[in-house]
């Protein structure tokens, strides 16, 4: 009987290590106790709004509170000071980046200004912009004339016909040179040294669809920058969650451990069944699972992050943040339809169809009055002239051609101007299509980013309370084991419910942020952080 007193003693110190896993507190690479922290109040992030951006800045966050009637604050004296609404912040300065061996640490901010400088689609769509930018730039400058210079020489030898219609037999060379080429005979240069050609239609209405596509690609390149930077934003809390999740199962394998001991030294001192050690080691042995599930899990969410920041080091990417703090970014007192409106006023997407729209109008524009106005030729050549019969070039004097043109055209009998109108007019109806796509689309995108910002909110107060309720469950059972009222085997189921709800937990807070990141995107805001720092070539401050 002493030797099994003795065995409840050891259990009872091991119990009260066990003890740290009832705080719902996530922390990466600590202890389960202070793994999952409760939503805080007075710490986190808030939005600073700028036009129509918001922006991730240090400052007060309202977390979603437990509903009325959950789980309330576990006493500090019974918990070891540990309490389910434990304030929680984060301890990595904004935009610092540390570098352990083989490994990297960034945060939030860092992460988003690395996409932001770095996002391949974002280069893209950027040098899309400078493309409109020179294109606007050449049809301003359409009216304006080229410039031409060179030379030629000319020789013929045998019959000709001149210009009164008789065929002669001549001998005759000539050599030009100056402003244009290919003076032959009587006739103008056939390369003049000053021409300015160009159709009227194409001098008004060019510019004007070069501005409306250069518009266009502008809220094209915002649209494609708000996508890096909302990528980049998922991946990183994707990466934090599967860090958490690694740190629970890491927590609950050192427990299950201890278990399957002190199960053993139970069975062993006849104190307990071999059937019970031996459910201890399979819990043991599947927990195990779960945690190299959850290295996997962890390593591929870094990887996915490498990728949207396009880390070129050779270290793995672990959060800076060493906890998961739920981010209200979208105030939560506003209505679904307020929320649309937001989002029809300020989203790029919407504004890059409607200037596709407006360059579809103008180019039928064009083409109707294509017809009716004039294409012009104006050209001026000036240059030596030297040549004589035969190969005498004696002679030599000043030359000046100046011609001026102006002519309509009226293509393929009229049937091609109709073709052209056509295929405007169907350019124009394309172009209103994609935009009543993208307004429904972008009403759908607001309504479940609405939706699942409040069932995250929900989500998160329900998991708090389970995670308070299993706390409660699981220091009873130990309780009842310390003053030998039960067996190890006993807390198992306990320690199982506790480690699925701060998994929940977890996942419910990490599933809210990305909502929250989700909605801001679909209003039209870019995620961004405030506070952090890049150095020139892109590498994190620091």
């Amino acid at each position: 009987m002493a030797g099994r007193w003795r065995i409840f003693l050891a259990l009872g110190c091991c119990c009260l290590v066990g003890c740290q896993l009832v705080r719902p507190g996530l922390a990466t690479g600590s202890s389960l106790s202070s793994a999952v922290a409760g939503p805080a109040s007075g710490s986190g992030v808030s939005v600073v709004s700028e036009g129509s951006d918001s922006v991730v800045a240090a400052g007060a966050v309202n977390p979603p509170s437990v509903a009325a009637g959950g789980a309330a604050a576990v006493d500090d004296s019974e918990s070891g000071g540990l309490s389910a609404g434990t304030a929680v912040e984060s301890v990595a300065a904004v935009g610092e980046m540390a570098t352990d061996a083989g490994i990297s640490r960034l945060d939030l901010a860092t992460a988003l200004q690395l996409a932001a400088g770095r996002s391949v689609q974002a280069a893209y769509a950027r040098a899309r912009v400078e493309e409109a930018h020179a294109q606007l730039d050449r049809a301003a400058a359409l009216k304006l004339p080229s410039l031409r210079a060179g030379l030629n020489y000319h020789k013929h030898e045998g019959r000709i016909q001149d210009v009164a219609g008789s065929v002669i037999e001549t001998s005759r060379g000539s050599l030009y040179g100056g402003l244009g080429a290919g003076a032959v005979g009587a006739g103008s240069p056939a390369v003049p040294g000053v021409v300015a050609q160009f159709h009227v239609a194409d001098a008004i209405f060019q510019p004007r669809i070069a501005e409306l596509t250069l518009q266009a690609r502008r809220e094209g390149a915002r649209a494609a920058q708000n996508d890096a930077l909302l990528a980049a934003g998922v991946g990183y809390m994707e990466l934090l969650r599967a860090e958490q999740e690694l740190a629970i199962c890491d927590e609950v394998v050192g427990l299950v451990t201890q278990l399957e001991q002190t199960t053993g030294q139970f069975a062993a001192s006849g104190a307990g069944t071999e059937a019970d050690h031996d459910r201890a080691l399979t819990e043991l042995a599947l927990r195990r699972c779960e945690q190299l599930r959850a290295e996997e899990s962890a390593a591929a969410a870094s990887a996915r992050l490498a990728e949207q920041v396009r880390w070129d080091q050779p270290t793995v990417l672990k959060p800076a943040d060493t906890r998961l703090v739920p981010v209200e970014l979208v105030a939560a007192n506003q209505s679904q339809q307020q929320l649309i409106s937001t989002a029809l006023a300020a989203r790029p997407e919407l504004a890059e169809c409607r200037y596709l729209t407006g360059e579809a109008i103008e180019r039928l524009n064009r083409e109707r009055r294509s017809p009716l106005i004039p294409s012009v030729l104006l050209s001026a050549s000036y240059g030596g002239l030297a040549g004589g019969l035969g190969s005498d070039l004696r002679g030599a004097g000043d030359r000046l051609d100046a011609d001026a043109m102006a002519y309509w055209e009226l293509r393929q009998m009229g049937f091609g101007e109709q073709a052209v109108r056509r295929e405007s007019r169907a350019r124009i109806s394309q172009a209103r299509a994609k935009h009543l796509q993208m307004l429904d689309r972008v009403a759908r995108e607001v309504t479940e980013a609405a939706l699942r910002v409040s069932s995250g909110r929900r989500q998160t107060e329900t998991a708090l309370q389970a995670v308070s309720s299993a706390e409660q469950s699981y220091r009873r059972n130990l309780e009842r084991i310390r003053n030998g009222q039960g067996l190890p085997l006993e807390a198992l189921q306990s320690l199982q419910a506790l480690a699925a709800a701060r998994r929940e937990y977890a996942r419910a807070i990490a599933d809210f942020n990305i909502a929250q990141l989700t909605l801001q995107r679909a209003l039209g805001g870019s995620v961004e952080a405030v506070g952090g720092g890049a150095s020139a070539d892109g590498q994190p401050a620091g």
